[in-house]
């Protein structure tokens, strides 16, 4: 299905060294070597400087290293795809997992979902948080993946050529260290925010970011407004250790073991809901007509 040899050479880049990847990868040296070069030959590229200091990945090298873990990935849920139709009598829905795209939301549906449609069960796919991955994954949402709960709008929808279905909105919160003063706070106030570094999505990304950004600028310019390109646990990891505070939806609470989840008195939410091909199959249409029959009940008992 891919290169096995693609493994190795992560395993190699990460670690900087084959011997130290040859202990990781519990074999020898000279073995790990062999593949590196027979790699390289296979695709007439040199993928990394050897260097008295240690291995240094070069420009194609970085380009393999951002795009082999996603092939990886990709083949392997290429032969579960493989499996699940093999099976007689029921749908499969393959659900993408990461700490940004959590699946609790299904998690919580799926007794109803399972009572409205009980030959549909649920697979759940764990995927990494990248800009790449973001990419392949939505733009070719039915292929290994079915459906993806997330934030998302009519901006990302079209940037990433896939359809959404909307379930609430989610207030736009703060995701504040515990070791600011602002986590002692149940619910701040936008001036709470002044002089602090505030860390939105790049403008154009999403429209509700980017009319809470225009609205700070315009009545609170003592906020310091700080730029990122892509929500991931990076961006977390950033917001932690440098003390920033970051606009972030109640659904990541458990992202970050360090940051505390605070509500804003600010008039400004995004759509939450399951991003899904544009042509969805008839079973993830299924499920999808079931959620809505599970929520127009919710509606009505409420």
């Amino acid at each position: 299905m891919y290169n096995p040899q693609l493994e190795t050479f992560l395993v190699v880049a990460d670690s900087g060294s084959f011997s130290k990847a040859a202990e990781s990868l519990y074999i020898s040296p000279n073995a790990v070597i062999k593949q590196m070069n027979s790699l390289e030959t296979n695709l007439e590229l040199t993928l990394f400087e050897r260097t008295h200091r240690g291995l240094v990945l070069t420009e194609a090298g970085k380009s393999l290293y951002r795009d082999a873990g996603y092939v990886i990935q990709y083949a392997k849920d290429s032969i579960v795809r493989a499996r699940n139709a093999m099976q007689k009598g029921e749908s499969v829905i393959r659900i993408g997992t990461s700490p940004m795209t959590p699946a609790q939301i299904l998690v919580e549906l799926w007794p109803r979902i399972h009572a409205i449609c009980p030959e549909i069960k649920f697979n759940l796919a764990t995927f990494e948080n990248t800009p790449e991955n973001a990419r392949e994954i939505l733009k070719n949402l039915g292929q290994n993946i079915d459906m993806v709960a997330g934030i998302f709008d009519e901006k990302l929808l079209e940037y990433r050529q896939c359809d959404g279905l909307e379930l609430y909105q989610a207030p736009l919160c703060c995701a504040v260290s515990m070791g600011n003063p602002l986590a002692e706070k149940d619910r701040l106030e936008p001036e709470d925010l002044y002089g602090e570094n505030l860390m939105i999505l790049k403008r154009g990304q999403m429209g509700q970011m980017d009319r809470l950004r225009d609205e700070l600028a315009e009545k609170h310019p003592q906020v310091h407004i700080v730029d990122f390109d892509f929500y991931n646990t990076e961006t977390f990891n950033q917001c932690e250790n440098g003390n920033d505070i970051l606009v972030a939806v109640q659904n990541w609470q458990h992202v970050h073991p360090m940051l505390k989840i605070i509500p804003v008195n600010w008039d400004h939410a995004i759509p939450f809901g399951l991003l899904h091909s544009k042509e969805p199959a008839s079973a993830v249409r299924s499920c999808i007509e079931a959620i809505v029959k599970v929520y127009q009940m919710e509606l009505r008992d409420a």
